[in-house]
């Protein structure tokens, strides 16, 4: 593991937060659980019948002994949990839908978190990410004046670290939403001790061309700098210019930013998932995420292509914004 996530590892060890895993049948959470819990980081809560959760770590010689597995079928506080839903749902689910929809395992380790019986969640190794933010979303809702949330990925290769976002929620943000998404991104980028300066991103670098795309991204930078005044933000800016201080001395000799940014925002969702895994697949970047924003709580969000060091690493991550 790289000196980045052994460093976080290092902060969250001792502090006593739980994650949930509501996939607790899939081998990668399976294992990856193990490992965190053997390490003593913090304590994996898996979801699940307890004898099929054990039965199959039992198959892949999995030594679970230091998780905690919750069967929902069998939970004391069950009820507790449903009332708590119906009245946070606030007419939206009947007691006997709530009922229905907890024995689903993200949704009753959402309430879980909800509850302050765990810190954190992580899914998405099996579920989709719909399946994984809906709950989020409806249970644990966006901080005050947050309306939407967002993803972003940790770009890892060898020392060097950025913050891309949003590469997994919002399909076209406006320019409040693009707003948002540049100071949330700064707060996560100081989880993994980045200085942060944020480019917003575009075709264009500071009015080489005009439209109403770039209009959005101009404006984004006033409506990100009036809800942080202390953030080191500028843009538009196209890539190239916001990443390489040759370029940026060409084309935006008087921006703040001069080649050195390390947070990158992106126009829309197309732009952000392409890009990302252009740096993943040819630059050899790893990406790990995405990590949700904006949340009361942290819940986050696997690739179902992940490995289980990446569920390793975003437990890690989750347990830090627990932090």
């Amino acid at each position: 593991m790289d000196n980045l996530f052994q460093h976080l590892e290092r902060k969250i060890k001792g502090t006593g937060k739980s994650i949930v895993f509501p996939e607790a049948l899939d081998d990668r959470i399976l294992t990856a659980a193990s490992q965190l819990g053997a390490a003593g980081v913090l304590e994996p809560i898996l979801i699940g019948n307890v004898q099929t959760v054990r039965g199959r770590a039992k198959e892949l010689q999995i030594d679970i002994g230091s998780c905690k597995i919750i069967d929902p079928e069998q939970y004391p506080e069950f009820d507790v949990l449903v009332e708590a839903f119906v009245e946070r749902r606030n007419g939206k689910a009947t007691e006997e839908q709530a009922r229905a929809i907890l024995l689903d395992p993200t949704y009753f380790g959402t309430m879980l978190v909800y509850m302050n019986q765990a810190d954190g969640l992580v899914s998405g190794a099996v579920n989709s990410t719909a399946d994984t933010v809906r709950p989020a979303l409806q249970i644990i809702k966006t901080k005050p004046g947050i309306k939407k949330t967002s993803g972003v990925f940790i770009m890892v290769r060898d020392e060097e670290k950025y913050i891309f976002g949003d590469c997994a929620i919002n399909i076209a943000p406006s320019s409040e939403d693009l707003a948002e998404i540049a100071v949330a991104s700064a707060q996560t980028a100081k989880l993994f001790d980045i200085d942060p300066s944020v480019a917003l991103l575009s075709f264009s670098t500071k009015g080489s061309a005009v439209s109403p795309e770039t209009e959005r991204v101009v404006e984004a930078l006033q409506l990100a700098k009036d809800k942080d005044p202390a953030l080191t933000i500028d843009g538009e800016f196209q890539f190239d210019a916001a990443f390489v201080p040759s370029v940026a001395a060409k084309k935006a000799p008087d921006a703040i930013l001069q080649g050195d940014a390390n947070v990158f925002v992106f126009p829309s969702l197309e732009a952000g998932n392409i890009g990302y895994k252009i740096a993943q697949r040819l630059g050899g970047f790893e990406a790990i995420g995405p990590i949700l924003q904006g949340l009361h709580k942290p819940v986050n969000d696997l690739s179902r292509g992940c490995q289980t060091d990446d569920v390793y690493k975003l437990a890690l991550i989750t347990a830090a914004q627990a932090k």
